[in-house]
């Protein structure tokens, strides 16, 4: 076993084993025992605090020997308007994973997290509600759901990911947007415009400060909303899905009044789409991504619903 693996033990007989590599800080690493639909899981996260180099190591060292890969902190691609656009440098990171599939939770945003918004209108009702979504174009499926439901939204892409204080209004200016700039973006490191490493443990106040003020809900990725948020959240709600024992004491010290997990909680913390992704590639016994109607069939077998806490 590589000095990469040091300390490393794989699932015990009869688990299925997933391990998420990802840019993100180690301080979010987890490894939890689940069992899915009669299936014991071992789920692990491994951070790399933004070492694509140990991050492309850890998937050739796991390769052949775990199920399934979550890749965090990055997207192979997204899915924008019905169109799938490449990360070309995210495909060179997992390039040395042969055997084993990689899955970075592009499914499951575009299936999950539509059904969640649905799910949630009974509580929420979405037409009186003011929304920001730091970034969409990642979450294509979200943004529309909640366009399709008659939310007041801004979408930050402009604002937060290329610095210029134009924020978006309707799913057509986000569709025009996706359609310039993902074919540019997608060609670029991901961390010219995704919060990596130590990133994720600072907040940067600027030109999309007053959006939060303006918002009573703030949805969409965990990282990013707590990268350019206030100082001040206070009587806010946030939509997100990645949710670690420290996220929560963030959200409670900033004054969020309540969180809501697009996924549930699995043992001491809330994984990422692209772990739970994984997961159902592994159930299912496929080496590559479902297709969505397969993605619903489990998401409907398992139950999963959005996870609401009053802080």
């Amino acid at each position: 076993m590589s000095d990469i693996l040091s300390g490393w033990t794989p699932a015990p007989p009869g688990h299925k084993h997933v391990v998420s590599v990802s840019l993100g800080s180690s301080r979010g690493n987890a490894r939890e025992a689940v069992t899915l639909l009669g299936q014991p899981f071992v789920l692990e996260r491994i951070g790399t605090d933004g070492d694509a180099k140990k991050a492309a190591g850890l998937f050739g060292a796991l390769d052949g020997r775990i199920d399934a890969f979550g890749l965090g902190g990055a997207d192979l691609y997204v899915i924008a308007d019905g169109k799938r656009y490449q990360f070309g440098n995210v495909r060179k990171l997992v390039a040395n994973a042969r055997k084993t599939p990689v899955l970075d939770g592009s499914g499951l945003k575009n299936t999950l997290e539509r059904d969640a918004i649905a799910q949630l209108d009974p509580l929420l009702n979405w037409r009186t509600q003011k929304v920001l979504m730091v970034s969409a174009v990642d979450r294509f499926g979200m943004a529309e759901a909640l366009a399709q439901h008659g939310a007041d939204i801004v979408f930050g892409d402009v604002v937060f990911g290329l610095g210029t204080d134009r924020p978006l209004r309707s799913l057509g200016a986000l569709r025009n947007v996706a359609r310039v700039v993902l074919p540019v973006i997608t060609k670029l490191p991901q961390d010219w415009f995704y919060p990596t490493g130590a990133k994720q443990e600072s907040s940067v106040e600027g030109k999309g400060t007053k959006y939060y003020a303006w918002a009573d809900v703030i949805a969409g990725d965990t990282h990013y909303a707590k990268r350019y948020a206030p100082k001040s959240l206070e009587g806010k709600t946030i939509l997100t899905q990645t949710i670690t024992g420290a996220d929560r004491d963030w959200m409670k010290e900033h004054g969020v009044a309540r969180l809501i997990t697009t996924t549930p909680r699995m043992g001491s913390r809330n994984f990422a789409t692209n772990v739970l992704e994984a997961c159902f590639v592994a159930m299912s016994g496929k080496k590559e991504a479902l297709g969505e109607d397969e993605y619903l069939r489990y998401i409907r077998e398992v139950g999963f619903k959005p996870e609401v806490n009053e802080l």
